[in-house]
Order: structure tokens, then sequence, then C-alpha cells
């Protein structure tokens, strides 16, 4: 706005508004130099149809996505209910995030066994956003499951998707 000032916005504040944004949880996979890499985040959108593209958004101080982007390829894992364990396991520094199972062998990065949906993706863009970066990446295989509950972030903890995807909902017809 031309001769506004721009406010200060306190980052407590910030986070607690923004918490109140219910959020999917995903783990992001990649096949780094003969090795399994991955991450949870939960900053991650569909960005385009045609073509199809995501987005997701991994903080600058990340020491996971310099070499997911390495790679120029990464799966993201949709998350379940059950996976709360497995999500903060992912989100663990100085960890072996890929010691505690077997995983699917996916064309961009591991399958997470009994995942909601995954998406394997090819990175096209990366935009410097403050404290993150926006990664850009175009979707070349994808699959989903109809039959479980969805992981959620919502005001700092994790916790199932609070509505029942058969459900008939308002404006939806039934």
């Amino acid at each position: 706005m031309p001769g506004s000032r721009r406010r200060v916005v306190d980052p407590a504040r910030f986070r607690r508004v923004l918490g109140a944004l219910p959020t999917g949880v995903t783990v992001i996979t990649s096949y780094g130099t003969g090795t399994a890499i991955g991450m949870t985040c939960n900053s991650f959108t569909s960005a385009s149809l045609d073509p199809p593209l995501v987005a997701l958004f991994p903080a600058k101080s990340s020491t996971t996505w310099p070499l997911i982007r390495e790679s120029g390829a990464f799966c993201v894992n949709v998350m379940a209910e059950h996976h709360q364990g497995m999500t903060r396991l992912f989100a663990s520094r100085g960890v072996d995030r890929f010691g505690s199972g077997e995983y699917d062998q996916r064309l961009c990065g591991p399958g997470i066994p009994d995942a909601i949906a995954w998406i394997d993706c090819q990175i096209v863009a990366e935009h410097d956003v403050g404290d993150h970066t926006i990664a850009v990446a175009e979707v070349v295989e994808l699959d989903a499951r109809d039959d479980a509950t969805a992981l959620v972030f919502w005001r700092g903890t994790y916790g199932p998707a609070p509505v029942d995807p058969g459900a008939e909902t308002p404006g939806k017809p039934g």
C-alpha cells in the first residue's frame, strides 16, 4: 500500500495465529548418493493443475533439503494418522531416519508403507523467500488410498484429520 508503514509482527503471535490453520503432514524422501534421505514437511501444497505442479517450503536451515535438491527429484508421502511417530523421527536431527523399517521403492524416493498418498516429483524451480525456500516440482507419478485418515498438524500438535472424507459436506453434493 503506498504510504503505509511496515508493521513489525511478533514471531510468537505469527506462529500462534497461523497455527490455527490445519496443515497436512508429509515426509519428503529422495535417493541421495548411495543412501535414502528424507524429512518431515507440513508446508506442502498443490501449485498448478496444468502442468501438474506442487510446491514445498523447506527452511534454509535444513540440512536435508540441500541433499534432496542435489538429487533433483523427491517423493511426497502423505502421512496417515498412525504415522505420528514416524513424522517425529523424520523431523529429528542426527538419527537414522530409515533404519526402523522397510520402504517401498518409488521412482523419485522411498515410499512410506501405508501412506495415504505418494507423489513422485522432479524439481523445476527454487525461489528464496525469507528464512525458507519455495521449491516447485512437476508431478511425474502419483497415487492415493481412500481407506485411511490423514495426519494433520494443528495448533502445535499432530492428530487425525477431523473430517470423514465420505461424509456429506455443506456445499458438496451428497
